[in-house]
């Protein structure tokens, strides 16, 4: 039944021969790693004006943009060149987990792993509902809770069955917006800076309008501007995220994947940089506001530069929407793939390292699509609440990254190594700053979840790895064990004489085991009657064994019959031979009790006793020609 609408929906299983012709070349990579990136172009202004238009005097606050970006910046230029280190000393990928795995410890590795799971998670969830708020911003649906969280959860349903189709199919789908949405990026900068560079750029409110706006809170955080400035700071590094992504995914880029996973790392930088700075400039000249849970500030600047709502102004929203709608296919590339390298390791479900029909981890893609919903729905679809919870995964991963590769250039010292450790040693300073001003500034708005959430998914890491660890030790075979002679006692459960009994018993004969029993329970004397008379009557030469019920329980009086069947045979096999209906349509097993799932699901949980269900096929062709047989001539 389900088959056909997987095939539909996720497309012809590929062979694992075929892997390697699904790697993605350098344009479809770019889409796929970077759109995350690039997405938070859309947001990352707009969330430091949100921290500075509370908390900074006017009319400095929009002064404060430009200062912040170019650190931002700078910021970034480190940490693409230090994962072009990683990436070309980790070419299989991996990322922060690998590199703290191999030169730190295991428990950096785990701490690494839960920070870019928590990242990935949250990318999806604030990514899609960037988007959703983009699109709301120019159809005005954005104070309507219901229609976000509903389309959000629409969009994350789209974006797991695209990636359950495979990385390269859904790569070259999910390009179109993200290329799409960078042209209108840098239409939208072209035409802005050329009315500044002309002067017909004009700010949309005055410095009077902005401090009746936010008077309030002006007033009662005007003595904390270094601590909002480090807050609005903090907001703004969100533009980092997503630069590990690539790190992450080196083995999906074609030959030779390193150079072709630096090149394209230093493209997104590109990008990336110049559309944020570009934002940030033409925002200090506008003067837009921020309205939560309103139109977003990229869209009030795009009606002021391309002169209201017309097709420039909805080709720019659209393309918003695409890109953070896309976003999250960064997230569904590396998730997957992260939580692999976890689970192969023993720190997570080992079906997370299993590749499904279309060469992709579809476990881990449907894990993450589960986590995001969740939190979209937890908070609203609202992104101002969900950015508090964003840096710290990011950064907790990019210092422990920078750490791990200082430890590898001292260890190895290969050839210009000294350059190598200079990169990471102040990418690991400047990521650690961070990360200690995005926990301190952000922690009693929401930075505190994941202080909490991460160490706590660490300790589910561990106990997972102690659950494989002691399965291994039990499941160890000694030198020189081999194989013994062991009895087997089977028991075949009947209630009455039928066809699928018939069939069980001939089964369980078919094994030549030790002794054989048929055994029913009964809870009057009637019942016992009838069963005996029908025994008789089909002569059939088993053992019955009849076991009294008073009150109608049929599973603890056979749990109790099997016991007393074990304690006479220590260490031996009792198999319980369950007959069972097989009808042609699934409704039709509504109709039956479910008495052989209840008895499979106690038994299975008994040593040495092994569970075996003998289906009987019912024919209604066959039936109906029986029917015609046993009908009397008219």
């Amino acid at each position: 039944m389900t088959s056909p609408f997987k095939r539909i929906l996720v497309g012809k299983p590929i062979a694992s021969s075929e892997e390697e012709h699904q790697r993605i070349g350098k344009p479809v990579a770019l889409a796929v790693f970077a759109s995350d990136a690039v997405s938070s172009t859309a947001y990352a202004t707009e969330e430091i004006l949100l921290v500075l238009l509370m908390g900074v005097a006017f009319p400095m606050s929009h002064s404060y943009l430009v200062p912040i970006a170019i650190a931002a910046i700078v910021l970034l230029a480190i940490v693409g060149f230090s994962y072009v280190q990683t990436i070309h000393a980790y070419p299989d990928g991996g990322g922060a987990y690998v590199v703290s795995r191999e030169n730190i410890s295991p428990t950096a590795a785990l701490v690494a792993g839960a920070s870019l799971l928590v990242d990935y998670t949250l990318t999806v969830a604030v990514s899609i509902s960037s988007g959703v708020l983009a699109i709301g911003s120019a159809f005005g649906f954005n104070d309507k809770a219901l229609i976000r969280i509903g389309l959000a959860l629409f969009f994350v349903g789209v974006m797991c069955v695209g990636n359950l189709r495979g990385l390269k199919e859904s790569g070259k789908v999910f390009a179109v917006p993200t290329y799409f949405y960078v042209t209108m990026l840098f239409i939208f900068l072209g035409t802005g800076f050329y009315k500044l560079v002309n002067g017909d750029l004009h700010q949309l409110h005055t410095s009077a309008e902005l401090a009746r706006h936010f008077k309030e809170e002006h007033e009662l955080m005007k003595t904390a501007s270094l601590f909002i400035l480090l807050r609005a700071f903090s907001s703004g590094a969100v533009v980092l995220s997503g630069v590990e992504a690539i790190s992450n995914g080196v083995p999906a880029f074609q030959k030779p994947e390193s150079r072709n996973a630096s090149q394209t790392l230093a493209m997104m930088a590109g990008i990336l940089g110049a559309g944020f700075l570009g934002i940030s400039i033409l925002a200090h000249h506008l003067r837009p506001v921020v309205d939560e849970g309103g139109e977003t500030v990229l869209s009030q600047m795009a009606k002021s530069i391309f002169g209201g709502t017309n097709l420039m102004y909805y080709g720019l929203q659209f393309g918003t929407f695409a890109i953070l709608i896309m976003a999250a296919n960064t997230a569904y590339a590396d998730f997957p793939r992260l939580s692999s390298l976890i689970a192969r390791d023993g720190y997570l479900p080992r079906q997370l390292a299993n590749r499904g029909d279309r060469l992709v981890f579809s476990n881990g893609v449907l894990v993450l699509s589960a986590m995001a919903g969740v939190l979209i729905v937890i908070f609203q679809a609202q992104v101002s609440a969900l950015i508090p919870l964003y840096a710290v995964g990011v950064f907790t991963g990019f210092t422990l990254s920078q750490f791990g590769m200082i430890k590898h250039h001292l260890k190895l010292r290969e050839p210009r190594w000294q350059v190598g450790l200079a990169i990471n040693a102040l990418g690991c300073a400047a990521t650690g700053v961070v990360l200690g001003v995005v926990v301190v500034s952000k922690f009693t708005i929401g930075a505190w979840i994941p202080v909490v959430v991460i160490p706590m998914i660490v300790l589910v890491f561990r106990r997972i790895h102690r659950h494989y660890a002691k399965m291994d030790r039990r499941m160890q075979v000694s030198p020189g064990e081999k194989v013994r002679r062991r009895t087997n006692t089977v028991i075949v459960l009947v209630g009455k004489v039928t066809k699928g009994s018939l069939t069980a018993i001939a089964y369980a004969r078919s094994l030549n085991p030790d002794r054989v029993v048929a055994v029913t329970v009964v809870s009057n004397p009637e019942e016992q009657e009838r069963i005996t008379q029908q025994w008789e009557d089909h002569g059939i030469s088993l053992e019955l064994v009849t076991l009294y019920s008073p009150y109608r329980e049929l599973t603890r009086p056979i749990l109790r019959y099997v016991d007393d069947i074990d304690s006479q045979h220590h260490d031996d096999f009792v198999t319980v031979v369950l007959p069972e209906f097989a009808l042609e349509h699934w409704w039709q097993q509504l109709l039956h009790n479910q008495s052989a799932l209840v008895l499979r699901t106690r038994l299975r949980s008994r040593p040495n006793t092994v569970v075996t269900s003998v289906p009987f096929h019912v024919d209604e062709e066959e039936e109906a020609a029986a029917l015609a047989a046993a009908k009397p001539d008219a």
